[in-house]
């Protein structure tokens, strides 16, 4: 019996090289701010021609690892991380992966179910007046009958990440603004016409409530209840991707 084998498939030799460095960033071989060497000198290093190693740092540039600087003193420089970049690269691509079906909302309203709760538990204990005070404003902006539903999402989104930013955790900020993010455009496209504004007004005062006293029961409690009524609205959002997913193949 004669075994058919696909053809094997190799990795370029520019995403090699930019895989080697990325792994000399990675493992703090190559620190924040260290420069690289030249082309030329990464050209013999590797053996390779210098279009090659300058498509390889084109790569590492691409995942904003590397920045470039010209002039006398330039160059190509580690860059210094940027949470706050990082998790709307990665956001975006979480969002990109629920468009596409690779994630389920269920899955993500999951994940952040229990995520938020680890936030209510911290912000209970370390929030400041000045972000309770915050919390406070976005409940008076949401409370308005005249903004735009785009306008109220924001205030939504801009209030869950003052209790994020409260549990002064730069880790779980990080993870937090990242299904966040994610879920803002799922929101603004869905969510909408399913949920009602005074039900979300009516958790975030009980949150800001508990928050206010640092009663951490009372708080997760009130996110328990929001969440489980998100959930509830986040299945009929993905019965209405799926009929559309549906609906677009047949077609």
């Amino acid at each position: 019996m004669k075994i058919k084998y696909a053809p094997v498939v190799t990795k370029s030799v520019s995403t090699q090289i930019a895989e080697q460095i990325q792994l000399s960033i990675t493992d703090g071989t190559l620190k924040a701010n260290d420069k690289l060497p030249t082309e030329e000198e990464l050209s013999q290093q590797f053996q390779v021609s210098r279009p090659t190693v300058r498509e390889a740092l084109k790569l590492l540039a691409a995942k904003n690892l590397t920045r470039s600087r010209r002039g006398p003193t330039g160059g190509t420089f580690v860059n210094t991380p940027n949470l706050q970049e990082a998790s709307d690269f990665l956001g975006s691509s979480v969002a990109l992966m629920i468009s596409l079906g690779v994630f389920e909302l269920s899955e993500i309203a999951e994940v952040r179910h229990e995520m938020e709760l680890m936030c209510v538990r911290l912000a209970v204990e370390r929030r400041t007046d000045d972000q309770l005070a915050c919390m406070e404003d976005e409940i008076t902006l949401q409370k308005d009958k005249a903004i735009s539903d785009e306008e109220f999402l924001g205030s939504d989104v801009r209030f869950h990440r003052e209790i994020v930013e409260a549990t002064k955790n730069k880790v779980l900020q990080f993870q937090m603004y990242t299904v966040l993010e994610a879920l803002q455009p799922v929101e603004n496209l869905l969510l909408f016409g399913l949920r009602k504004r005074d039900k979300i007004i009516e958790y975030h005062e009980r949150i800001i409530s508990a928050v206010r006293s640092r009663d951490i029961e009372m708080a997760e409690t009130a996110i328990n209840d929001q969440m489980n009524y998100l959930r509830e609205i986040f299945a009929q959002a993905q019965k209405t991707l799926s009929q559309s997913s549906m609906e677009r193949n047949a077609s």
